[in-house]
């Protein structure tokens, strides 16, 4: 069979010295195993059906975890732009985490971290690739938990010379509510494959009774 060519169209098949095109399509003649699969050989022998947890969602499709997962990178994102200090001394001002993160670089992890989650969650459209994805969501999520810890345990100093009076705000504990909640989310992002039925077209969540 490697040695033997086939029209594209036709498929009639020759030995490889026989011809270079085909008498009655005139088309040049290619090796057969560079040719795909005929449409009677499809019909005989058709491809395999995707399993359900492999089988595309809806963009639109919200269950499990999806769109949980989108609904809280988008509040972090919100979150990251609220109060995270009320100072009052030296300066009487509020910072955002947004304000925080032009004063010091890494204050920018959260805002990344939420940010790229988004299309992470999105792009995941089928179960298989949710559950594959896990991993990658619960490190941003951790990303985002780790920097709001930090920024809790390691409080700006405050000296004879320049006292540092302060406050922190509620959108600092809301980024590290929401990056928790996404850590947990993520364990269970995509849900079980054995509770699928097979064979069938579904929206995601159905169950075997």
């Amino acid at each position: 069979m490697t040695g033997l060519h086939a029209c594209p169209f036709c498929r009639e098949m020759f030995e490889a010295k026989e011809a270079s095109t085909c008498p009655a399509c005139g088309l040049r003649l290619e090796a057969l195993a560079k040719l795909p699969p005929s449409y009677d050989a499809l019909q005989e022998d058709p491809d395999e059906p995707l399993p359900p947890h492999m089988e595309p969602l809806p963009w639109t499709y919200a269950g499990r975890g999806r769109g949980a997962l989108l609904a809280l990178a988008l509040l972090g994102l919100a979150a990251f732009f609220a109060p995270w200090i009320h100072e009052t001394a030296p300066e009487l001002r509020d910072l955002s985490g947004f304000g925080l993160a032009r004063r010091l670089g890494w204050m920018w992890a959260p805002a990344v971290a939420f940010f790229v989650m988004i299309p992470l969650a999105l792009t995941r459209r089928s179960i298989h690739k949710m559950r594959g994805a896990r991993v990658a969501v619960a490190f941003l999520a951790a990303v985002a938990l780790v920097t709001v810890a930090m920024r809790l345990l390691f409080s700006p100093a405050s000296t004879l010379l320049r006292p540092v009076r302060f406050t922190w705000g509620y959108g600092l504990y809301a980024t590290g509510a929401l990056a928790l909640l996404a850590l947990l989310t993520a364990a269970f992002f995509g849900g079980r494959i054995d509770d699928l039925p097979t064979g069938q077209r579904r929206r995601g969540d159905e169950v075997l009774h």
